[in-house]
């Protein structure tokens, strides 16, 4: 069977950030909270020059530089975001644009002429998507074709100002090299599925009538002591079809309202927890009845997966979120083994589901579930579980913030550096990763650690860039939110940088970027 894998990862991550007790001390919010509750220490923060294709050339490029590839040889580059640029244009061409002009004096104007690049989108889940289907794309190489692929990851996790979200906010961009032989983990072809289609984190295109943006404008106008007359909204709206403006900008084609999309998700937090454990119970079920189709794994005979486990890798909207979702999956899979009796002598047996349909009978119970998943996580043997195979991963998280599509990433490199630190023996080990994106679908999948994964891990540094980075105060990150903020915070320098958005005819939106050496 051909191995195919993670080689190496690479992660970029904005210089600002702003620190989560100036964040509590803004909002009026509680620290403790924030902070031991959610695991929240910092949020990464982009400057003016940095975007979702920057954050994530600037991963490849490590990725390139550390391992000395040539690009002419990658054969795909697929990212995996929930941030594009673009609604027809991938965000892939803007970062492959930025590393043609980086190395194009080594290897000619042409280096990436024959790299795939597509952008994969299914919220936080893109780029777990954009692995599953790379592996697949590798594990087809021959000694004739060495593949080479890159997955991409990078976002900007932003939410309202003020609203419930703010807090987890975050950003970011990695990269993950994917070949065969891999020399940081192995990634069996076995993945379990869920998908179910929900409203519990999107970002819908708002429509805006004419009529209102006409009627804003005229209040603002008032409000900076402009003059108006009675019933001016009235008769601008009647008389636009004949005038001038109708040809030009929003005004442009006639219709009765503009659509406007916006980083900023509609989401409800309680309901995309529940879409959360239930996907990925589902997801780690059917990985399950997958892997004994393989004769992967026998029921009877063998531990079940979440000891075999030694490390598990959750996605992380927040730096705790993995320690509050899953007690579902640990009681599933722990419910008929010598351990079990006594969580139940703690805490009970869970509530019996109702045998109804009833709307209100069934969320009544999903709390009551919720309460039983918490109590779950409070006993001793969770707290073990929880303390030897899934903390590691959240460190990382508690400084960056939600990074969407790379969280699961994130948690993957916090997990290994954090084992090289503790001197720990992982070869030969199992990880499981559970990935989720709402909309939702979760996909679970397992990965064996490789024998030179010390020599892989001890070029990322990652503990040690955060600790370089700049904090901001309130008002600049305020700014920054709105948009309002002219000049970079930190100037760049050996970075990609957006340098304009064009404004005018067939250039409009075009965004062009550029190296800053220094």
């Amino acid at each position: 069977m051909v191995n195919v894998g993670i080689d190496d990862v690479a992660i970029h991550f904005p210089r600002l950030y702003m620190d989560m007790r100036d964040f509590a001390e803004m909002r009026g919010a509680d620290y403790g909270k924030l902070n031991k509750g959610l695991g929240l220490k910092a949020m990464a923060i982009p400057d003016v020059h940095e975007d979702t294709a920057t954050m994530g050339a600037m991963a490849v490029m490590r990725l390139i530089d550390r391992n000395g590839i040539d690009p002419r040889h990658i054969g795909r580059m697929y990212l995996g975001t929930e941030s594009a640029l673009d609604g027809a244009k991938p965000t892939a061409t803007y970062i492959l644009d930025m590393l043609t002009q980086r190395y194009q004096d080594r290897f000619g104007e042409d280096c990436f002429r024959n790299c795939d690049v597509v952008d994969m989108t299914f919220a936080c889940i893109g780029a777990v998507d954009a692995l599953h289907t790379t592996l697949d794309w590798a594990a087809r190489a021959t000694e004739d074709d060495d593949r080479i692929g890159i997955v991409i990851f990078s976002d900007n996790a932003k939410y309202d100002l003020e609203s419930s979200g703010e807090y987890t906010q975050g950003a970011g961009g990695g990269a993950l090299l994917i070949r065969q032989n891999p020399r940081l983990l192995e990634i069996p072809d076995c993945w379990g599925v869920s998908t179910t289609p929900v409203h519990d984190f999107f970002k819908p295109r708002r429509n805006v009538s004419i009529r209102s943006v006409i009627s804003n404008v005229m209040t603002l106008a008032q409000e900076t002591g402009q003059s108006l007359k009675k019933g001016i909204v009235e008769r601008m709206v009647k008389h636009l079809p004949e005038s001038t403006v109708r040809r030009l900008g929003i005004f442009a084609h006639g219709e009765e309202s503009v659509s406007v999309h916006r980083d900023e998700p509609v989401f409800d937090g309680q309901f995309s927890n529940r879409c959360y454990q239930q996907a990925v119970r589902q997801a780690f079920y059917n990985f399950s009845q997958r892997a004994i189709k393989q004769k992967r794994w026998d029921p009877e005979l063998d531990t079940q997966f979440t000891e075999q486990w030694s490390r598990i890798i959750m996605h992380l909207p927040y730096a705790f979120q993995a320690k509050r979702m899953f007690p579902d999956v640990f009681r599933h899979d722990r419910m008929n083994t010598d351990m079990w009796p006594n969580v139940v002598n703690q805490i009970g047996e869970p509530p019996a589901k109702p045998e109804t349909d009833d709307p209100e009978a069934l969320i009544a119970w999903e709390k009551e579930m919720d309460g039983y998943r918490r109590a779950i996580s409070k006993t001793q043997e969770y707290l073990e579980f929880h303390k030897e195979r899934i903390e590691k991963g959240q460190r990382a998280s508690s400084l960056i913030g939600n990074q969407y599509t790379g969280s699961i990433f994130l948690a993957l490199m916090s997990t290994f550096e954090s084992d090289l630190e503790d001197n720990s023996n992982l070869e030969g080990e199992l990880f499981g990763l559970c990935g989720y994106g709402s909309g939702a679908k979760a996909k679970v999948f397992e990965g064996k650690v490789a024998p030179r994964w010390r020599e892989v891990v001890a070029g990322w540094q990652l503990f040690e860039r955060l600790a370089g980075r700049v904090a901001i105060d309130q008002v600049t990150y305020e700014n920054l939110h709105k948009g309002t903020q002219e000049e970079s915070v930190v100037s760049p320098r050996g970075e990609f940088a957006l340098v304009e958005i064009g404004e005018d005819g067939a250039n409009e939106g075009a965004r062009t970027y550029k190296w800053i050496s220094q």
